[in-house]
């Protein structure tokens, strides 16, 4: 019941000793997470203790994975050295790099993506809240305890609405969570992830959000049309945004009737999909068809 991160997951967290890396691999290791690393090359040899764990730091990612066998990194490194922190990743062939930075400017972004897709390396991000898989593995800032494992597939461009649809649909629980993030460049789509979930056996409904700007939800209905045969339920932030104002992530932009709330509604519904107008009525639409199947 997964896409992407499994309890078999190896992470390695490049920042770990940093603040924020620290505080997030506590609450990773907290979740069942399969940490067996860190990566700074200022602290190689050194160990972190965890509340009586000690993880090792490396010099590399190429370190850590000969050392460990990791196939996950994340990465809590600050915007002007992620772009390094990402090509390293990927050139050490990691499968996944789970980004969390937020802030990298949007030229660093599309370097180190279209090197990941050189590599053979999945990007989720940059920033993203990261994945779970609930009761199996948590790479990233997800809260762990909101919800447990069940039939349903997210993926989200929103960190909010993530948790928020995680605990309203808390009783049903979930197959994996996908934070793609919002930024104009993200190195994994809403696509990708409903194309992972469509094989997945155990997935039995996704739901997807997304948001005003950019062109992300209408390529995903194209592509729910063609090839997705479970049921989607769909959420659009930003039905009250004002006209002619950016708001929230950096790629909710709107240029005049394309990228509306709108318009995102009424493609995915030509898909098939129910979208719902707020959080709550989402909830109740996903429960509504998964009791109607």
């Amino acid at each position: 019941m997964a896409i992407h991160l499994t309890k078999e997951s190896k992470v390695l967290v490049q920042g770990m000793t940093g603040g924020q890396g620290m505080r997030h691999t506590r609450r990773m290791l907290a979740a069942g997470t399969n940490v067996v690393g860190g990566v700074n090359p200022r602290k190689a040899g050194q160990t972190v203790d965890f509340d009586g764990q000690a993880v090792p730091v490396f010099g590399s990612v190429a370190d850590g994975m000969r050392s460990t066998g990791a196939d996950v990194t994340v990465v809590f490194v600050p915007p002007a050295f992620a772009k390094a922190a990402v090509i390293e990743a990927a050139d050490a062939r990691i499968p996944l790099a789970v980004v969390i930075t937020e802030g990298i400017p949007v030229h660093d972004t599309v370097a180190f993506t279209a090197h990941a897709r050189r590599t053979g390396t999945r990007i989720i991000g940059p920033n993203c809240p990261g994945l779970i898989t609930p009761g199996q593995s948590n790479a990233g800032i997800i809260p762990a305890d909101i919800t447990k494992p069940g039939p349903i597939g997210l993926v989200s461009k929103s960190g909010t609405l993530t948790y928020q649809l995680m605990y309203e649909l808390r009783d049903i629980g979930f197959s994996t969570c996908v934070g793609i993030g919002g930024d104009p460049v993200v190195g994994t789509s809403h696509i990708d992830c409903l194309a992972a979930f469509q094989d997945d056996p155990d997935t039995e409904l996704v739901v997807l959000i997304g948001e005003i700007g950019g062109d992300a939800e209408e390529r995903a209905a194209a592509y729910i049309r063609e090839h997705v045969t479970k049921p989607v339920v769909g959420y659009i932030a930003g039905f009250t945004a004002p006209e002619g104002r950016t708001m929230g992530h950096a790629g909710a932009i709107v240029s005049g009737s394309a990228g509306t709330a709108r318009a995102k509604q009424e493609a995915l519904e030509a898909a098939g999909v129910r979208v719902g107008r707020t959080p709550t009525e989402t909830a109740r639409l996903v429960l509504d068809t998964l009791r109607a199947g």
